[in-house]
C-alpha cells in the first residue's frame, strides 16, 4: 500500500539512521526505495540493509529529475518521500495508514518536529510552536516534502520546479498540481517526522 522513497544528497553519514527508523516501524511500509543522486557516499548501505531497494546514481540528476524518476518507479497505492537526513517516529506509518483508512483521502499531511544543531535557524521560525522536549514543533497542515499521497495523483501531477522561486520547490509544485487535479486532503495533528537542521542541509525554499 505504501512505498517510502529515501532521497540522499551528501547525507551518506546520516542515512542509516533514516533507514532504521523505517525498518523499526510498528507497521512497516510495503517497500523502501533509496536513491543517492550521484554523490557516491552511500555505497556501504546495501551490504548493511539488503532489504532496501537501491538506486545509486553515477551522475547527479538534480532534485526535480531525481524525484520524478523515483516517483515513476513506485507501484504501490501511496507514496512518501523522506530526506535521508531525517527520520520518522516509530509509529508514523501505522498512524498515517490508520488515519487515512478513516478519511480515504488522496493526500495526508501531518506535523513535523524540527531538530538538530540549527533547529532555531529554520526559515519558517515564526511558524514554529514552543519547544517540546528540546525540539520545536512545526505546524504543517498544508504541503511539505514528506506528505503521503496517492501515487496515481502524484504521477499524474509530477515533480517540477516552481516558477518564480529561487530554489526548485518541487514538492510545492507537486502539491499545487495534485490539488488542481481534484486531490482530497486530510491532516493528522501529530508530529511524525523529525526534520534535522544540520551542517550539510541542502538549501530548502520553505
Amino acid at each position: 500500500m505504501l512505498t517510502v522513497v529515501i532521497a540522499s544528497y551528501r547525507y551518506g553519514h546520516l542515512a542509516a539512521h533514516c533507514i532504521e527508523s523505517l525498518l523499526s516501524q510498528t507497521k512497516a511500509p510495503d517497500k523502501i526505495l533509496f536513491v543517492d543522486d550521484g554523490v557516491g557516499d552511500c555505497s556501504h548501505l546495501p551490504a548493511v540493509y539488503p532489504e532496501v531497494e537501491y538506486v545509486l546514481r553515477e551522475e547527479n540528476l538534480g532534485t526535480v529529475n531525481n524525484f520524478q524518476d523515483m516517483l515513476m518507479r513506485v507501484q504501490t497505492e501511496y507514496t512518501m518521500f523522506l530526506g535521508a537526513d531525517n527520520w520518522l517516529r516509530s509509529d508514523a506509518v501505522e498512524k498515517l495508514l490508520e488515519h487515512n483508512h478513516l478519511r480515504d483521502a488522496d493526500i495526508i499531511t501531518y506535523e513535523i518536529m524540527v531538530t538538530g544543531e540549527f533547529k532555531m535557524r529554520h526559515p519558517d521560525a515564526m511558524l514554529l510552536d514552543a519547544i517540546e522536549d528540546g525540539d520545536v514543533r512545526w505546524r504543517r497542515n498544508g504541503h511539505h516534502g514528506s506528505i503521503m499521497y496517492r501515487t496515481s495523483f502524484g504521477q499524474a501531477a509530477g515533480y517540477a520546479a516552481k516558477t518564480g522561486h529561487e530554489n526548485a520547490c518541487e514538492d510545492w509544485e507537486l502539491w499545487d498540481r495534485m490539488l488542481a487535479n481534484g486531490a482530497t486532503v486530510t491532516h493528522l495533528n501529530e508530529p511524525l517526522l523529525y526534520y534535522r537542521r544540520h551542517r550539510e542541509n541542502f538549501i530548502k525554499c520553505y
